[in-house]
């Protein structure tokens, strides 16, 4: 106990932590379904262009990534100046960088598993839909969404366990400003440099806990689901 609630820590990289993947993550989902359901019935020649570029993340190592969001952020280019001039707004070491860049960084762990969902549904259920005169809107509501629960749960949950693990990204993009932009994970880098490592312990054996109990509930969540499921068609 003496090791997790020492004077000197600081809870604001936690605060901040789970602010941004709260946000990441409802801003994801909002952006991420209608995404998905383009990318698992488009016939369009970019489409795989698009869904490259969404994993683009899983290989890309974040700093690349924190890089050129940095230097695109930055008021002296083209968008950073434009954003700067007409609207007020400086992304680079800003809370607003960072959720934007979280969303670009986190857009694989969203997208694919409602892809996938959306493709694994039976196709006769789109076509009894196209036959009742049913709009995407409807299709999307009614038949893809409550059919496709657990795979957006799933997602959601995914997006905001990986988001409360960046580092690479936020650091380039946010830099490490203290109740703005510094994540748990800045805090645990910097404490380590400083051989502070009592306070490196204290936020990494919490982001470990809660790491664990979002995976938990996870499979627990799935694995409760398929044994709902094998009961009801064993009747």
């Amino acid at each position: 106990m003496d090791i997790l609630f020492q004077n000197n820590f600081v809870w604001a990289p936690l605060l901040v932590t789970f602010k941004l993947a709260i946000i990441t993550a409802l801003l994801l989902l909002l952006l991420g379904v209608p995404l998905a359901y383009w990318l698992a019935f488009s016939k369009s020649k970019i489409k795989i262009i698009v869904e490259v570029l969404i994993a683009m993340p899983l290989v890309l190592p974040p700093t690349v990534l924190g890089f050129y969001l940095l230097l695109v952020f930055s008021p002296n280019s083209i968008v950073g100046a434009w954003l700067n001039q007409y609207f007020g707004i400086q992304l680079a070491f800003s809370f607003t960088g960072i959720v934007i860049s979280s969303m670009l960084y986190s857009i694989p762990f969203m997208v694919q598993p409602i892809q996938n969902a959306f493709q694994a549904i039976p196709k006769s259920y789109l076509e009894m839909a196209a036959v009742l005169g049913k709009n995407k809107i409807q299709v999307l509501k009614y038949i893809l969404l409550p059919n496709s629960k657990r795979a957006v749960i799933t997602a959601l949950i995914l997006t905001f366990a990986h988001t409360v693990g960046e580092f690479g990204v936020v650091l380039m993009v946010g830099g490490s400003i203290p109740n703005k932009t510094k994540v748990a994970s800045i805090a645990i880098y910097e404490n380590v440099e400083a051989l502070q490592y009592n306070l490196a312990h204290q936020y990494a054996i919490i982001l470990f806990v809660i790491s664990f109990f979002i995976l938990l509930s996870i499979y627990s969540y799935n694995s409760y689901k398929t044994v709902l499921l094998t009961s009801f068609y064993n009747k």
